[in-house]
């Protein structure tokens, strides 16, 4: 598990939250759509996404010419709970889907 240092170093970036808080549906989204979502280029995104998947809070899969992100199935309770309570503290409502 990384430390609660790097989940929230990972999260006090304003792109790097917004797209947590897209991802937090709990679907798979497409970078394209985050890139459309947040108004980020793909090389800007794809910086954002890997500092996200270091600190273990997401995962991906290669989709042909996109890579598609979603949640970290294997988040430990600590580690959820740092995440939620980032999302709510910057204004997202409760997770709707696992």
């Amino acid at each position: 598990m990384k430390s609660a240092v790097e989940i929230l170093s990972a999260l006090a970036e304003p792109t790097r939250l917004a797209a947590m808080r897209l991802l937090w549906d709990g679907r798979e989204h497409c970078v394209c759509e985050l890139m459309r979502e947040l108004g980020a280029s793909q090389s800007r995104m794809s910086r954002h996404m890997s500092v996200l998947r270091n600190a273990g809070l997401v995962v991906d899969r290669r989709d042909a010419q996109w890579v598609r992100y979603r949640i970290a199935p294997d988040l430990s309770a600590e580690t959820f709970a740092l995440l939620e309570a980032a999302l709510a503290l910057s204004g997202k409502p409760q997770r709707v889907a696992a």
